[in-house]
């Protein structure tokens, strides 16, 4: 990954004022599908799924919801729910932040698609070990990382905006340390606009 430039501490204001741009530039194709579908088949029929970094709810918490699971979904930018909550106002969508996060239940299945590699190593690694607090045992984890390690920048709307990522191996290293196992993963997968994928189960 690129020399960073963005200050990961900025980011959550860069979602609160780029929330209407970001959601109205976000696809809808669902490139993400096929992950998104290998994920699903883990998990139970109708079982809980807590989207970290859910934003607005396009287009994961739709897919979710329209495949009748029970989604929470949490997020650390107010304008970003706002407009989840404008879509689907009987949802459970939460003030949050995943760096932090403690909603004292356990889901059977957690995704961060594009919210995860904005946190820094040291708050990826603490987050990991939430994210298996939160999760029964069976239940899995899917999320978007970088495919090596380091920090960049990308965009959200018209402001840069900060990424990292650890190593595939520091991946599994950390998730074996909080008793999940990698069950997948592919570096900027050519079906999913070159995003990098991985899977976890917790044992």
């Amino acid at each position: 990954m690129a020399g960073m430039t963005a200050d990961p501490s900025d980011t959550r204001d860069v979602y609160e004022t780029q929330a209407a741009l970001y959601d109205a530039q976000r696809s809808r194709a669902l490139f993400e599908a096929r992950w998104l579908a290998r994920f699903a088949a883990c998990l139970p029929t109708g079982g809980r799924v807590l989207d970290l970094g859910c934003g607005t709810g396009e287009p994961i918490a739709r897919w979710f919801l329209a495949e009748g699971f029970e989604v929470t979904g949490v997020d650390f930018a107010d304008a970003m729910l706002e407009i989840a909550r404008s879509r689907w106002p009987q949802g459970d969508w939460r003030q949050g932040d995943m760096r932090r996060f403690d909603l004292g239940e356990t889901f059977d299945g957690i995704i961060a698609w594009d919210s995860f590699f904005h946190l820094t190593p040291d708050e990826q690694r603490g987050c990991i070990a939430r994210m298996a607090a939160h999760l029964t045992s069976g239940a899995s984890l899917l999320m978007t990382v970088g495919p090596d390690a380091g920090e960049a920048t990308g965009t959200v709307g018209d402001q840069p905006v900060y990424h990292a990522s650890l190593s595939p191996a520091q991946y599994a290293a950390c998730l074996e340390q909080n008793g999940l196992r990698l069950t997948g993963y592919l570096a900027e997968d050519p079906e999913t606009n070159k995003h990098s994928v991985l899977m976890a189960r917790k044992i």
